[in-house]
């Protein structure tokens, strides 16, 4: 546990009392703060109150008086589409309020970390496609290469159920724009942008509040190096800021779709190549093509922003790349479970917008692919050129089935609503060299939780007619 600092003998308020919100309260008390918390969830209360934290209504009146600071959770709205009561009194009360986030960057240092020999540093990830990708490759890649890591933030564990740094540790954390939006402190060493599409228009107000909240990554605490994926205009915006010139080497730009030699530092991938150039010259390469935990070119975007991070923190092309290569993939991302009779399947349950599953659908020749689910703002328009390219047959899922195959112009669509039909279907009509692809291009909640079980669902559609 990293102890939060700043609040000694001050009440801290709790709004959100999930896993991270309890480590939260851990943390606080570590440091000598006084945690009171609320959720209006009955058995997040209930467990919250099992770990000794005190709970306090917070949106009743008078329940911030005293209070130092409101911490909540990031899944609760604090501005768009309007902010939860207890953010709003805070609010007009002029009390700040921050996030885990905010507070692990201004609890990290320690004075135990004057004797290091190598002080710790943290990577702080975003962007809207590939993070959770990019944040877990580094990590392997790290840990591949011999070099302390934790990972945490918005995959795996919450930032203060982090042990405390070692001599010479990276952190490296995955933040969503929930997470970058409200953090009062931002001070990565190295901050990684992906990419931009439209996600979450209604929690930021529109796409230029998505834009701002991903940007203060970058602006509030000057990284000592940034890394930008720069195929999206707000990647070459951004990185137009945060750069001098040409020959600022702070920024280092990431592309799969151009070529970058001009710029100081860059890395880039084409056709399954890897490249790293500074000033001109192209000093290392490496073939991804094989890299079976990383098939497309938006993984291969991934394997540039990572090969950059471990590039600027230290890491010669040599230690890197057997990390690369070994790399398993994450879980509903790209996550090839099975090959059997020439066919293989694939679960890409995290593509819940269009982007990520016109990156899905460019990374595999011939697809039999599951789609469907709770659609998002934008319709399916953009993804029908690679969706007509590659896919042989679609097989939508989801509760509004035949309306999203109705969307699917110029695609040969069957209405199966269930997982476990669609799984049938594509399965019997599969042949040798053909990938049947779970890539939803919608949310999931019309039949699932989350992403994760929708994926589980596929996965055990698959494996058990495989047997």
């Amino acid at each position: 546990m990293i102890p939060v600092s700043g609040f000694e003998g001050q009440t801290v308020a709790l709004l959100g009392l999930g896993r991270s919100g309890r480590a939260t309260a851990r943390a606080l008390k570590a440091g000598g703060a006084y945690p009171v918390a609320w959720d209006d969830s009955v058995p997040a209360r209930e467990a919250a109150e099992a770990e000794g934290i005190e709970l306090r209504d917070l949106s009743r009146q008078g329940a911030l008086h005293g209070v130092a600071c409101l911490v909540t959770s990031p899944g609760i709205p604090h501005l768009h589409p309007r902010p939860h009561p207890a953010i709003a009194a805070a609010l007009e009360r002029g009390i700040p309020v921050d996030n885990d986030i905010g507070l692990f960057f201004r609890s990290f240092g320690s004075a135990a970390f004057g004797e290091f020999d190598t002080v710790p540093r943290v990577v702080a990830v975003t962007g809207s496609n590939g993070k959770s990708t990019t944040s877990a490759l580094i990590h392997h890649v790290l840990t591949e290469a011999g070099r302390p890591a934790q990972l945490a933030g918005n995959i795996g564990r919450g930032v203060f159920d982090l042990d405390p740094a070692r001599d010479g540790e990276v952190i490296v954390l995955e933040l969503s724009s929930y997470q970058t939006e409200l953090a009062r402190a931002l001070t990565p060493d190295v901050a990684i942008f992906t990419n931009l599409s439209p996600d979450h228009l209604d929690r930021h107000g529109g796409p230029g509040g998505y834009f701002a909240a991903k940007r203060r990554l970058f602006a509030e605490g000057g990284p000592d190096r940034a890394v930008v994926g720069v195929d999206e205009v707000e990647g070459l915006f951004l990185a137009g800021q945060l750069s001098e010139g040409p020959a600022d080497a702070r920024v280092i730009r990431v592309s799969v779709s151009r070529r970058l030699e001009d710029a100081a530092w860059s890395v880039v991938a084409r056709k399954g190549w890897l490249a790293e150039w500074r000033h001109g010259r192209q000093v290392a390469s490496v073939d991804l093509r094989g890299v079976k935990g990383l098939p497309g070119s938006h993984n291969h975007q991934n394997a540039c922003a990572a090969w950059a991070a471990a590039r600027a923190l230290g890491l010669g092309p040599r230690e890197i790349e057997p990390g690369l290569n070994s790399y398993p993939g994450l879980p509903h991302r790209s996550q090839l479970i099975a090959e059997a009779g020439g066919v293989a399947y694939v679960n890409d349950s995290k593509a819940t917008n269009v982007d990520a599953a016109v990156m899905a659908l460019k990374a595999f020749p011939r697809i039999r692919w599951i789609c469907g689910g709770l659609e998002k703002e934008g319709g399916l328009d953009a993804l029908l050129p690679a969706a007509q390219a590659s896919v042989a047959r679609a097989y939508v899922i989801g509760r509004e089935a035949e309306a999203f195959a109705r969307r699917l112009d110029g695609i040969d669509a069957e209405v199966c609503t269930t997982m476990d039909a669609a799984v049938a279907q594509a399965m019997a009509e599969a042949q040798p060299g053909e990938t049947v692809l779970l890539a939803p291009a919608a949310a999931s909640f019309d039949q699932y939780d989350n992403f994760e079980k929708r994926g589980e669902d596929f996965v055990r559609a698959v494996t058990s007619r495989l047997r």
